[in-house]
């Protein structure tokens, strides 16, 4: 389950009503099952009697839901908070604006892409002033075994949801050149590296002479991720010192829209 939360007296908020009812929904949203007042009371170290009135005003706003053994789920409620939330983010162009305020290889050519199955689709694309010989467009689709977005978003799935996606000869895709993972084991290797470095490595997978680095993308619902952001430069020119600027660059694109999207903060 969730981890104990300090006490909220320590932060001394302003409005302590309004802190307790945030820490009970942080709480029942981070559990993966519904709380019982028991639960809430020792998460929070609150009485009972104090969390009976907390919660009865919450569920009068349908901010939770009551189930018939007690236990509390998020009311309906907070979808309509979560749509507004939403709907007022552009993630494409807080993509692009992010990305130019970074002010890291303005020249090179950046994607954000979310995975459908075992491909990847684009849904933003900037092509950099340095020609690649390759063009990614908007709603293009590829495998994403051989690109770094999906990579960057296969790096988030248990190992064993990787291989069930890919599983059968037939659910392999061509590959796209001489490069690449060209199994799943290969691949798993290359995710597992990708997890210890921070950022994913397509080294001529997509196209012969591009590499391209990915960082994966997440909201506020879990450990999976949304979507993917990469870089790509000419291969002829990435070293190690190159590489690893590309890489922490990217991760701090992913990590400035995962925080837009509701995430927490990632080390």
């Amino acid at each position: 389950m969730h981890q104990p939360n300090k006490p909220l007296t320590s932060d001394k908020p302003a409005a302590p009503a309004v802190a307790r009812a945030a820490a009970v929904l942080d709480l029942i949203a981070r559990s993966a099952v519904p709380l019982s007042l028991a639960d809430l009371a020792r998460e929070t170290g609150l009485p009972k009697s104090t969390l009976h009135g907390l919660c009865g005003t919450l569920a009068q706003l349908n901010l939770i839901t009551r189930l018939d053994g007690g236990q509390m789920t998020l009311g309906p409620h907070i979808m309509m908070w979560a749509n507004a939330f939403l709907a007022r983010i552009d993630i494409t162009q807080e993509f692009f604006a992010s990305w130019d305020d970074m002010r890291v290889l303005p020249s090179e050519t950046i994607t954000l892409s979310i995975r459908d199955g075992a491909e990847v689709v684009y849904i933003a694309c900037r092509n950099g002033s340095r020609p690649l010989g390759f063009t990614f467009r908007t709603g293009m689709r590829l495998p994403s075994v051989y690109t770094a977005t999906g990579k960057a978003m296969l790096g988030t799935l248990p190992d064993e949801a990787v291989r069930k996606l890919l599983s059968g000869d037939a659910a392999w895709p061509e590959p796209l050149t001489s490069q690449g993972p060209r199994g799943v084991d290969e691949l798993l290797a290359e995710l597992a590296e990708g997890r210890r470095r921070g950022y994913s490595v397509d080294r001529e997978g997509v196209r012969e002479g591009m590499y391209c680095f990915g960082a994966p993308v997440f909201d506020s619902n879990g450990p999976e991720a949304v979507a993917g952001v990469a870089v790509s430069i000419l291969s002829g020119e990435v070293d190690d010192a190159l590489q690893e600027r590309a890489g922490q660059a990217i991760r701090s694109l992913a990590q400035r829209l995962s925080e837009r999207l509701g995430a927490a903060h990632r080390a």
